[in-house]
Protein backbone atom coordinates (compact mmCIF):
# COMPACT_ATOMS: atom_id res chain seq x y z
CA UNK A 1 0.00 0.00 0.00
CA UNK A 2 1.28 3.50 -0.91
CA UNK A 3 0.47 6.51 1.24
CA UNK A 4 0.31 9.82 -0.57
CA UNK A 5 1.43 12.88 1.36
CA UNK A 6 -0.04 16.18 0.21
CA UNK A 7 0.27 19.85 1.10
CA UNK A 8 3.98 19.64 1.91
CA UNK A 9 6.15 22.50 0.68
CA UNK A 10 8.23 21.66 -2.37
CA UNK A 11 11.21 23.67 -1.10
CA UNK A 12 12.85 23.81 2.26
CA UNK A 13 11.00 26.16 4.59
CA UNK A 14 13.36 28.86 5.81
CA UNK A 15 12.97 32.57 6.33
CA UNK A 16 15.53 33.04 3.52
CA UNK A 17 13.23 31.25 1.03
CA UNK A 18 10.12 33.14 2.07
CA UNK A 19 8.65 36.45 0.97
CA UNK A 20 8.13 37.55 4.59
CA UNK A 21 4.49 36.46 4.65
CA UNK A 22 4.38 36.65 8.44
CA UNK A 23 5.21 40.36 8.18
CA UNK A 24 1.62 40.99 7.08
CA UNK A 25 0.13 39.76 10.38
CA UNK A 26 -1.19 42.17 13.01
CA UNK A 27 1.34 42.05 15.86
CA UNK A 28 0.38 42.99 19.40
CA UNK A 29 3.22 44.21 21.61
CA UNK A 30 2.78 42.31 24.86
CA UNK A 31 6.24 42.75 26.33
CA UNK A 32 8.93 45.40 26.09
CA UNK A 33 11.60 44.20 23.67
CA UNK A 34 12.83 47.66 22.77
CA UNK A 35 10.84 48.15 19.57
CA UNK A 36 11.63 51.71 18.43
CA UNK A 37 8.72 54.10 18.97
CA UNK A 38 8.49 54.91 15.24
CA UNK A 39 7.30 51.32 14.63
CA UNK A 40 4.58 51.37 17.30
CA UNK A 41 0.91 52.21 16.77
CA UNK A 42 -1.85 52.37 19.37
CA UNK A 43 -5.25 50.78 18.89
CA UNK A 44 -8.56 52.29 20.01
CA UNK A 45 -8.11 50.83 23.51
CA UNK A 46 -4.52 52.02 24.00
CA UNK A 47 -2.90 48.69 23.14
CA UNK A 48 0.40 48.75 21.34
CA UNK A 49 0.80 47.08 17.95
CA UNK A 50 3.49 47.02 15.32
CA UNK A 51 2.88 49.73 12.75
CA UNK A 52 1.77 48.55 9.34
CA UNK A 53 2.06 50.49 6.12
CA UNK A 54 -0.96 51.23 3.94
CA UNK A 55 -0.34 48.03 1.95
CA UNK A 56 -0.42 45.87 5.09
CA UNK A 57 3.31 45.18 5.46
CA UNK A 58 5.05 45.66 8.81
CA UNK A 59 6.75 49.06 8.93
CA UNK A 60 9.95 47.43 10.28
CA UNK A 61 10.36 45.23 7.20
CA UNK A 62 13.27 46.28 5.00
CA UNK A 63 11.72 46.14 1.53
CA UNK A 64 15.09 45.76 -0.19
CA UNK A 65 16.13 42.63 1.70
CA UNK A 66 12.69 41.45 2.93
CA UNK A 67 14.27 41.04 6.37
CA UNK A 68 13.33 42.59 9.69
CA UNK A 69 15.19 45.85 10.25
CA UNK A 70 14.82 45.49 14.05
CA UNK A 71 15.47 41.74 14.29
CA UNK A 72 17.36 41.95 17.61
CA UNK A 73 14.52 44.03 19.11
CA UNK A 74 11.57 42.34 17.38
CA UNK A 75 8.38 41.71 19.39
CA UNK A 76 7.93 38.54 21.46
CA UNK A 77 5.26 37.16 19.12
CA UNK A 78 7.69 37.45 16.20
CA UNK A 79 10.34 35.62 18.24
CA UNK A 80 7.87 32.82 18.99
CA UNK A 81 6.46 32.48 15.45
CA UNK A 82 7.93 29.13 14.52
CA UNK A 83 9.40 28.79 11.06
CA UNK A 84 7.80 25.86 9.24
CA UNK A 85 4.99 25.39 11.79
CA UNK A 86 1.34 25.20 10.70
CA UNK A 87 0.80 28.96 11.14
CA UNK A 88 3.88 29.70 9.06
CA UNK A 89 2.82 27.37 6.26
CA UNK A 90 -0.71 28.82 6.28
CA UNK A 91 0.66 32.36 5.86
CA UNK A 92 3.04 31.24 3.12
CA UNK A 93 0.14 29.63 1.25
CA UNK A 94 -1.98 32.80 1.57
CA UNK A 95 0.71 34.94 -0.09
CA UNK A 96 2.44 32.83 -2.76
Amino acid sequence: MTIEVTNLPTTEVTCATCSASCCRLKVMLLTDTGVPERFIEYDDWGGETMAQLDDGWCAALDRNTMLCSIYERRPLICREFEMGADECLTERAAYP
